[in-house]
């Protein structure tokens, strides 16, 4: 890939527009990207503009093409350059309703509101960095990920979780003990209906309790229907199996 070290400003931002970027180049370009990509949606980790489209950039170009509605296929083409040039950036979730300020975790939970898996073939990139925090470590988000989510805003707290995808985990978490209905405890809940259907295999669902409005739970969750939100589980079909909270 050749260089764009003599081309003036304008002309270079036009020529590197018309390029397209894909896992394996080098170059000036790439550079650019990474540094565009940086700032448009702050990854964690940062990606370290050495000109080198790897897997990790590869990675935050699909997250980026999620967070803005685009194709999600890694590859940098004239739509991605132009939304980077643009400026668009992921839109701010609505604030979760509550103030939570013995529960960290609902604040993480909070700004990830929106991130939806992807259909057919493609996938969320924020969705495979909730399994990383569990044992199974999905590829995929069609595999159930509400435990996954759980674990990964409480890892983002500085609180381990249970490290497993399976929401009946947290019954027998070892740095959890058993809570009343509190806002913000990890929610445990079961319906017989619900076995070997996406949201999951065994039935169980858990999530963030926000309310127990007497006859619903109302939780902040992932796998909600393919996304993260908040969402009412009538207690006609959902039973509960416990409440759980950080040890002290």
């Amino acid at each position: 890939m050749s260089g764009l070290a003599n081309v003036f400003p304008q002309q270079k931002q036009e020529l590197t527009m018309a390029m397209t970027l894909r896992r394996g180049d080098r170059g000036p370009e790439v550079q650019r990207l990474q540094e565009l990509l940086n700032t448009r949606l702050k990854p964690i980790p940062r990606l370290r503009p050495d000109g080198d489209f790897g897997a990790l950039t590869e990675a935050v170009v699909r997250e980026y093409q999620v967070s803005v509605g685009l194709g999600i296929d890694g590859i940098v083409g004239p739509r991605t350059w132009a939304a980077l040039e643009k400026g668009l950036v992921t839109p701010m979730p609505a604030a979760i309703p509550g103030h939570y300020p013995d529960a960290p975790w609902m604040a993480v939970a909070g700004k990830e509101i929106g991130q939806k898996a992807v259909a057919g073939r493609a996938y969320n990139p924020r969705i495979l960095d909730y399994h990383a925090t569990t044992t199974l470590r999905a590829q995929s988000d069609e595999t159930a990920w509400c435990s996954a989510f759980v674990n990964w805003c409480l890892r983002q707290a500085g609180i381990t979780g249970t490290n497993s995808a399976g929401a009946a985990s947290w019954l027998t978490w070892k740095g959890g003990q058993p809570v009343g209905p509190r806002p913000g405890a990890i929610t445990v809940i079961h319906n017989p209906r619900m076995v070997n259907t996406r949201l999951s295999r065994s039935g169980n669902h858990v999530g963030f309790l926000l309310q127990d409005t007497g006859s619903h739970y109302k939780l902040l969750g992932g796998n909600q229907k393919a996304m993260v939100k908040t969402s009412s589980f009538p207690k006609s079909s959902w039973h509960l199996k416990g409440y759980r909270w950080p040890k002290q």
